[in-house]
């Protein structure tokens, strides 16, 4: 597939997918978000892909919403197609078995927040502004905010936020817990390669495991301590777990294989 929307830069078993249309702060046009849904599709079969970051070109924007002017004069037969496919392609790095970490570095409005939110761990920099302000257009979230958003902070601050429009800054992001960790915009995308390459160095096959179970938990999926009861026992049949086992009594680093 040819990118026009996005930049693909893999190094170091991190596969960066930079949103770059700076010119109107990210926005999410329907060609952006089939790019993102291959790459990140791709990358499952890709055995140099051990993790994926998302961030937006600029300093200004992570992505400040969608493309207003694409959907304006849509019938609602084609706005509801738009919001399916846009929940397939999040749906789609949700379900990653490979890590995928968004690096907010601005305006994470709209589409741009569920983008976010869609990412297993997001990291800001103090600059980041998280919000849902589709209702000022007279219009619901349509890529599954009005499900991920309370998911992360909370029913009632959650509906507060999308009734209200009002944005989180990148501090009441942090103590709400809709991002892990917040940074500088100059140690962002360092702070996050330095969490994936630490998860690079784990079993590809257990971080695929935990991804599963917690995602079970916590789109109530399917029984979650089940499943967990069933990866833990497919654990010990793997060349990952004699390796991990055997280090730990030998008093060495693990050298896990996928296998």
């Amino acid at each position: 597939m040819n990118y026009e929307n996005i930049l693909i830069h893999l190094e170091d078993g991190i596969l960066t997918l930079t949103l770059n249309r700076p010119d109107k702060l990210n926005a999410l046009n329907m060609a952006l978000i089939r790019e993102v849904g291959h790459a990140v599709a791709e990358a499952q079969s890709n055995d140099l892909v051990r993790g994926i970051l998302i961030t937006g070109s600029g300093p200004k924007a992570f992505a400040a919403g969608a493309d207003i002017a694409e959907f304006v004069h849509f019938t609602p037969a084609e706005a509801r197609d738009m919001s399916a496919a846009g929940h397939a392609v999040f749906n789609t790095i949700e379900q990653s078995e490979k890590p995928v970490m968004a690096a907010v570095n601005g305006f994470a409005l709209g589409g741009g927040c569920e983008l976010a939110m869609s990412c297993h761990i997001r990291i800001c920099s103090e600059q980041a502004k998280f919000g849902q302000p589709e209702i000022n257009l007279g219009v619901i979230p349509g890529y599954g905010g009005t499900q991920r958003l309370l998911r992360h902070v909370g029913y009632s601050k959650g509906l507060e936020l999308l009734l209200t429009a009002d944005l989180l800054g990148a501090q009441e992001a942090f103590r709400l817990g809709l991002v892990s960790q917040v940074t500088s915009s100059e140690e962002l995308l360092p702070v996050c390669r330095g969490i994936l390459q630490k998860i690079k160095s784990k079993s590809p096959l257990v971080v695929a495991q935990i991804i599963a179970c917690a995602n079970a938990w916590f789109h109530k999926t399917e029984d979650g301590f089940e499943l967990e009861m069933e990866e833990f026992g497919r654990c010990f049949v793997t060349s990952d777990f004699r390796e991990g086992t055997a280090a730990f009594l030998e008093k060495r680093k693990a050298v896990f294989t996928g296998s």
